[in-house]
């Protein structure tokens, strides 16, 4: 009888999206992981690139700063996996990324005006760095957007938002759209010609 009603048990909560909810909740974990993975790899880059940069234009300090400080802001939140269960946290810290992206945004645009450093093979290596790891982070964040969004519409859905109610199942925060215009422009790289200019990103006078 014990066996029985364990087998209709297991049938229930597969037909009521536990199965569901436990597939998609490892595939955001994983994606999550992902998005830390990539955001780890650029703030590596950003020491060497910010000494390389004031090896040519160490008068830019209030831009070289302002990528220190956003690294640091990044740095300062503790990214947990319970980090994606809160959202004043996840939203914390996807505020910190993109002031962080602006940031590098504004370096890049300044380096502009340095032909010498723009020349420097180890400029041209990290900017290189910087852009392909950009580019692996939005991928990453897709990913994990696409994981949230089906994890969460089942959360919403009838009959799984009973079986989220039973077992603790919540919607989970996910970046937004306009953080996600923002950092799908990668900063480009091209050595002949010039970069354009980020909305609102006044470029310093020559």
């Amino acid at each position: 009888m014990r066996t029985l009603l364990m087998i209709l048990l297991a049938v229930l909560l597969s037909g009521c999206g536990y199965n569901t909810f436990q597939t998609t909740d490892e595939q955001i974990k994983a994606s999550w992981a992902e998005v830390l993975n990539q955001y780890q790899r650029r703030s590596d880059l950003i020491p060497n690139l910010v000494n390389t940069v004031k090896g040519y234009a160490a008068q830019e300090q209030a831009v070289l700063l302002g990528v220190t400080e956003a690294r640091a802001r990044v740095g300062s939140i503790q990214a947990t996996p319970e980090l994606i269960n809160d959202e004043q946290a996840f939203a914390k810290f996807q505020a910190a990324q993109g002031q962080l992206t602006s940031a590098l945004s504004r370096l890049l645009v300044v380096s502009e005006n340095y032909p010498q450093l723009k020349s420097d093979a180890n400029f041209r290596d990290l900017q290189a760095q910087l852009e392909g790891t950009e580019n692996r982070i939005t991928v990453a964040r897709n990913r994990y957007i696409q994981a949230v969004k089906e994890y969460n519409v089942a959360v919403r859905s009838f009959p799984e938002n009973l079986t989220a109610m039973l077992f603790g199942y919540k919607v989970k925060p996910s970046f937004t759209v306009e953080n996600e215009k923002e950092v799908s422009r990668a900063p480009a790289v091209s050595f002949d010609a010039p970069k354009a200019v980020p909305p609102n990103v006044a470029v310093p006078a020559k």
